[in-house]
């Protein structure tokens, strides 16, 4: 493998004045070397990581990073800044700047040499060297490991590829005591006797993408714990894989640190420890901080119990969240895994209705009656296999609930409960009980005072048993037949909607859809659409509603995409270069392709789509376009009722948005452009913003 990052890919005179242009500019000279075959396509995965959370650390340093299929080979590409350029860090710009290029299938060994890069921007002597080289192949250098920072201890220039990268590949556990057993450790870490030993820590770090903040965090970790004489051993869960910490280590430590920004794997193994939760970001901002924290919870005997030790749709580092976000977020993770039944089951039927036509669902089953060479046969086929699928909605969501308020022993009453709810008619209503039900009761069960003979055959004896009886008795025999009921009449009222209140529901839905593009909102009128056709003959209604949500939830990326087409120079390159990912990302009914859109200007991004999405809404619902599939955009037209008004109607609020959007950016641009060349207008805009009147 030819060297990570050359002279060639270093700017010592970073010229840029935003993120947007200092990953243009460094990605250049990757495209220049080979190393990015497509430029455009590159930055728009690096817009979309950056997205995610700012890439700025405290200290001056901007490390924008992606993984991306137009990267040939891991690149590193390096730029200072005299003048400092905002990467979102709490402490100011940045004037180290280092973009990150994995290739999308980048193998174990490429990933620790990134690590590696990570752990040795938390060096000050490091970055100290690097802004005094006095040329690119100097700071090259530096960054590959071929030299030492001044000051440094020779053993220490270890960088990328050099044999420290080991360790930062999974975890950095094997430390001193790391295989040996308890007791042993006690007695070698502090080198006194086990009641002198330092006070010990374990900790976790991980992130979205697993290539940077997940060392940074544990480097930053290990040197806090240095520093306050404390053992700190860190597992970092990257994109490298991870190397399990071992269990006499965790049950020799005194306290744990999660700093995380993705669900902890194995997150029971630490239970009964004095535990802090925290963003990756934490990790490597505040970790004595941290280190202090933990050390205090146990002092005062405050350990994480076992059926407490987080949940898989746990917030990290948010233990204060009340009880209404915690319910939105058990229900989310309900509806996560219930989508790609609803997917597969609702195309895989729309298909058998395409094949076979609408009399499909008459047909017998194919285990008595399918010829080869029949078209009906093929339909019937697809039908009774999305069906089948469909079957699982409910237990599903009703299952998932349940794991994410009280994890795996939550599974069985969820999906207990589900299929009661079938059962009844209680239908998806039922589900969401049936669900909160099941987690609530798995969850007083955990905190019952059990005798220690009785721990080992809990989860998969005693919690099953009684969750999934009393889930049971309650679901048939005290909030079944309400629940059915309620079911029923919504579903009655449904099919019941005509004209203007059919209309009023598409726009509502509309706006729902468009309002938080893909968060909360947006799942519920989803969710709201889904149950609807979540049947093998759904009702007229419950088609019209699925049809106008898919319209209105193309609108926000393809209006954001003809806005960039029509009025470029309103947008930035970068934005002009996310509007053509956009295209396809709207026409596959995925609205989060808007989202860096309303990251960078929500004030203008969100109202418009939310009008053009309520207007695509309405229209749909106007036109009594039907749609059977819950998914697929442009592409299931064919599975559309009245297809030509559908597309109509998406192309009205895609107008609608994109007009919008162009007044409105183009009224703040004339704004600004009056405001720096009429010095009354500088002078009053000044005083109302308290800033100095520009020269």
């Amino acid at each position: 493998m030819s060297d990570m990052i050359t002279a060639d890919l270093v700017d010592l005179d970073l010229s840029a004045d935003t993120k947007e242009a200092a990953a243009r500019a460094l990605a250049e000279r990757m495209v220049a070397l080979g190393r990015v075959t497509d430029l455009d396509g590159f930055l728009a995965d690096v817009a979309a990581r950056e997205a995610q959370m700012p890439t700025g650390l405290d200290g001056g340093i901007g490390i924008p990073h992606c993984r991306s299929a137009h990267v040939t080979e891991p690149t590193l590409a390096f730029g200072r800044s005299a003048a400092g350029i905002d990467f979102g860090a709490p402490d100011g710009p940045a004037d180290l700047i280092f973009l990150i290029a994995a290739p999308a299938g980048a193998d174990d060994a490429h990933l620790t040499i990134l690590s590696s890069l990570a752990r040795q921007l938390m060096n000050a002597e490091f970055t100290d060297a690097l802004r005094s080289a006095g040329d690119a192949g100097t700071a090259a250098a530096l960054i590959r490991g071929d030299e030492a920072p001044a000051g440094a201890p020779e053993n220490t220039a270890a960088a990328p590829g050099a044999a420290s990268a080991g360790a930062a590949a999974g975890s950095t556990a094997q430390a001193p005591g790391a295989g040996e057993p308890a007791a042993a450790q006690s007695a070698t870490a502090g080198g006194t006797g086990a009641g002198e030993r330092p006070f010990r820590i374990v900790a976790v770090t991980s992130c979205p993408t697993g290539i940077a903040h997940t060392y940074m965090a544990a480097e930053s970790l290990e040197n806090a714990g240095r520093d306050a004489g404390v053992e700190v051993l860190v597992e970092t869960q990257g994109s490298a894989g991870f190397t399990r910490l071992d269990p006499a280590v965790i049950a020799a430590a005194d306290g744990v640190i999660f700093a995380h920004d993705v669900p902890v794997r194995d997150k029971d193994r630490f239970a009964g420890k004095p535990t802090v939760d925290v963003g990756v970001k934490a990790g490597i901002n505040r970790p004595a901080q941290l280190i202090t924290e933990v050390r205090g919870k146990a002092e005062r005997g405050e350990v994480t119990a076992a059926a407490a030790a987080g949940t898989p749709v746990e917030r990290a580092g948010d233990s204060t969240e009340g009880y209404g976000t915690r319910l939105r977020k058990w229900l989310m993770s309900g509806v996560s895994y219930m989508v790609p039944f609803v997917a597969a089951g609702g195309l895989l039927i729309a298909l058998g209705f395409a094949i076979g036509g609408y009399k499909i669902n008459k047909a017998p089953s194919v285990m008595d009656h399918f010829v080869w060479t029949q078209a009906d046969s093929w339909g019937a086929l697809l039908f009774q296999i999305g069906v089948v699928a469909f079957g699982f909605l409910v237990p599903v969501l009703a299952a998932y609930i349940a794991y994410g308020m009280a994890d795996r022993p939550g599974l069985v009453p969820g999906f207990v409960g589900g299929a009661i709810s079938l059962t009844i008619n209680a239908g998806f209503l039922g589900g969401l009980a049936a669900g909160l039900i099941a987690g609530g009761v798995v969850l007083a069960i955990q905190k019952i005072d059990i005798p220690a003979a009785l721990r080992g055959i809990m989860p998969v004896v005693v919690i099953p048993l009684i969750s999934s009886a009393i889930v049971g008795f309650l679901m048939f025999v005290v909030i079944g037949k309400p629940i059915a009921s309620a079911q029923k009449g919504m579903t009655d009222w449904l099919n019941g909607l005509t004209g203007a209140n059919a209309v009023l529901l598409g726009a509502l839905l509309g706006l729902m859809m468009c309002f938080d593009l893909g968060g909360p909102v947006n799942k519920v009128a989803y969710t709201f659409a889904t149950a609807g056709i979540a049947a093998a003959s759904p009702s007229d209604s419950a088609m019209k509603i699925m049809a106008a949500v898919m319209a209105a939830g193309m609108v926000p990326p393809l209006a954001m995409a003809l806005a960039t087409t029509v009025r470029g120079k309103l947008f930035t390159q970068t934005e002009r270069e996310n509007g053509k990912a956009a295209w396809v990302l709207g026409l596959s009914f995925i609205s989060e392709g808007a989202i860096p859109f309303a990251a960078a200007d929500p004030l203008r991004v969100i109202p418009s789509s939310m009008v053009g999405g309520a207007v695509t809404g309405a229209l749909s619902m106007a036109f009594g376009a039907t749609l059977r599939a819950p998914h697929g955009g442009i592409f299931v037209v064919p599975l559309i009722g009245n297809p030509f008004l559908y597309l109509i109607a998406i192309a009205a609020g895609v107008c609608v948005t994109t007009a919008l959007v162009v007044i409105l950016k183009g009224m703040r641009k004339q704004a600004l452009e009056t405001t720096a060349t009429d010095p009354a207008a500088n002078a009053a805009a000044a005083k109302e913003t308290k800033q100095p009147v520009a020269a």
